[in-house]
């Protein structure tokens, strides 16, 4: 009966709701009359007169009612607030009806002090019923959890959880039952929500959830931590359990929860961080009204800085890229919405200097960010001149077009991988980062800037969307290592923190942005599964294959002999280390010139010559082993 009288069309519950007042109104008069005469008869009431008042005072006190708005507010969500307006509603009502009777007939024949007791009565009753509603529909809630709805937690006790509460129970169609509250505050345990218990803590949450048979878990705190976040997942590993969260309170729209805001937690949530707060002044300095490229624009970076750059109202913003693909999705997310500037969709290669160079006098960009590269380290290792002629190569047409235009701002993207490399991509991209320092010491006129970081999430060629493709296929998933760890960050943190690090540097600066903790890919790859509602090596088994060549244990941020100070951002370090440009500009030469028929092994012998720090993929396989032997000895 109730699910049939929530899915009432609003016109049919509003006439309901008008027709109960209306009816109860009446009686409400009736009664008040009745009590003042202590009797049911009322006799001492002229018919004519008593008539004339049960037409009137009911219609004068609901149309009050409908003009103060008392049928917009929804009675299953009757609260303090709307009992307020009830009583301001009926105090105006029975002063109307009482103003009108008097001008009437000088209520002849109706005491004055009814009028006070049907004041009293009109609260009672009308203010009674959607109370009384209200409790049916949450009473309604606690009888699905008898009658096989799948039991569900909600995680946290605060507005965003009552609310989803509220909802589950009023979408009875979803077949959801919350079977309980879990809460870290110690003193609302046992406590009930809208007759919803507070059963325990999150440290509880195992031994509760096999107790009353769980099958999904919401996690209803927007305000959450990903160490939050993670210690829930792992309470409860290995107990098929599937997990939804609600979105930060930042992305609740109009901050009223709706039960389609609950999503499949990912791994994002596991991973996130804390949000970026940015300096905008001297962003907006960097960018606003001014034009600016970004190469590799339809990658994972690229296409992200894009839309970070769109900002902050750029006079055009010109993408390049060699996908062609690539370029049109981006331009088409573009074209979605409406934009303040120009968008310049450009196909071109950093490999082909004239290209890059047409684009530069066509265009006349005055800020350029540099994030086209090849990144995949097991493939570069076997493809060591596609690696050096786009990484190395490319960098040079793009930073030397920068210079000789007289640009104001070059910034480059590199990686981590690029600090003690111990592969081809790490490699180039560390020499490229020596050659973008070259570059300022030829001008005074253009800012060459690096921003270096580690992994992000979601990018294309990490290890996240591989374990997910692993996941759905039914396993296993190939982690390399028991011991190897990565630092991550969201595409959109890293690109915003290399639009600060672009607007506060000098020129010839690498900075080096907070990866915050290292994670273990291992203890990823197990939480991936348990949010997927499986059991690691149960359901989905977890197979070590051993490092590939030129793959670390841990990535680190510094090469040796370097150093970091702070700047005005605090996720921002900027390194003071060495710069030996002019040592190695003409073994860089070399290393670009060298052919696709060129030998592995002389692409290394020439890296080693320009990169004392650079060890081969066999030199730190062997590194590796002696080091887990030494651990191995010591246990």
């Amino acid at each position: 009966m109730l699910q049939n009288l929530q899915e009432l069309r609003p016109w049919k519950k509003n006439l309901i709701a008008m027709s109960y007042d209306i009816v109860l109104s009446a009686l409400a008069f009736y009664l008040s009359l009745a009590l003042r005469f202590d009797s049911f008869q009322l006799e001492e009431v002229p018919r004519a007169i008593l008539l004339i008042s049960f037409i009137t005072v009911p219609l004068i006190e609901f149309l009050t009612f409908y003009f103060m708005g008392l049928y917009k507010g929804i009675w299953r969500y009757t609260s303090t607030p709307d009992l307020l307006r009830l009583i301001k509603g009926a105090s105006v009502a029975v002063v109307a009806a009482f103003v009108t009777l008097f001008l009437y007939n000088r209520l002849v024949g109706i005491p004055r002090s009814s009028f006070v007791i049907n004041w009293a009565l009109l609260i009672i009753f009308l203010g009674g019923g959607r109370f009384t509603y209200r409790l049916w529909v949450d009473n309604f809630g606690l009888k699905a959890i008898r009658e096989g709805f799948e039991k569900v937690f909600i995680i946290g006790t605060g507005p965003s959880a009552v609310q989803l509460l509220r909802e589950i129970r009023d979408h009875q169609s979803l077949g959801i039952g919350v079977t309980g509250f879990i809460d870290d505050n110690r003193d609302i345990r046992g406590k009930t929500i809208y007759n919803t218990p507070v059963l325990g803590q999150t440290s509880d949450l195992a031994f509760l959830a096999e107790r009353y048979d769980i099958t999904k878990i919401f996690i209803a705190m927007p305000s959450a931590s990903s160490q939050d976040v993670r210690n829930i997942v792992n309470r409860v590993q290995g107990m098929h359990i599937e997990f939804k969260i609600l979105p930060q309170l930042k992305d609740i729209i109009g901050g009223e929860v709706e039960i389609s805001q609950l999503r499949t937690l990912n791994v994002e949530d596991l991973l996130g961080r804390e949000s970026v707060i940015l300096d905008d002044k001297p962003i907006s300095k960097m960018i606003e009204d001014k034009v600016v490229m970004v190469t590799g624009a339809g990658g994972s970076i690229g296409s992200e800085l894009c839309k970070q750059i769109a900002r902050y109202s750029p006079k055009r913003l010109i993408f390049v890229d060699q996908s062609e693909f690539n370029t049109y999705e981006l331009e088409l997310d573009f074209n979605t919405k409406p934009n303040s500037f120009d968008i310049i969709p450009q196909v071109g290669d950093v490999r082909d200097k004239d290209r890059i160079d047409s684009l530069f006098k066509k265009f006349a960009p005055q800020v350029v960010f540099h994030a086209a590269a090849y990144k995949h380290v097991p493939i570069m290792e076997s493809n060591p001149y596609e690696a050096v002629q786009t990484n190395i190569g490319g960098t040079s047409n793009v930073a030397r077009a920068a210079l000789e235009n007289g640009i104001e701002e070059f910034v480059m993207v590199s990686t981590d991988k690029a600090v003690n490399p111990t592969n081809i991509m790490g490699a180039t991209k560390r020499i490229a980062e020596i050659l973008i320092q070259g570059f300022q010491k030829e001008t005074s006129k253009t800012k060459f800037i690096t921003v270096r970081f580690g992994n992000v999430l979601g990018s294309s060629g990490s290890v996240i969307p591989l374990f997910k493709r692993q996941i759905q296929q039914g396993g296993p998933i190939t982690v390399t290592h028991p011991d190897i760890t990565r630092y991550f960050m969201s595409i959109p943190e890293a690109t915003q923190l290399i639009l600060q690090a672009g607007s506060i540097g000098n020129g010839g600066e690498i900075f080096m942005l907070d990866m915050g903790t290292p994670v273990k890919i291992v203890e990823l790859a197990k939480q991936m599964i348990t949010i997927a509602g499986l059991t690691p090596d149960v359901d989905i088994a977890i197979q070590f294959t051993g490092l590939r060549p030129g793959e670390k244990l841990f990535e680190e941020l510094l090469v040796m002999e370097e150093s970091t100070l702070p700047t005005i951002h605090p996720k921002v370090r900027v390194n003071k280390g060495r710069d030996n440009h002019n040592d190695v500009i003409e073994k860089i030469e070399t290393l670009i010139s060298l052919t696709t028929t060129t030998a592995l092994e002389d692409y290394k012998k020439i890296i080693g010559e320009i990169l004392p720090e650079y060890m081969t993929p066999e030199e730190h396989q062997r590194m590796t082993e002696e080091k887990s032997g030494d651990r191995e000895s010591i246990h």
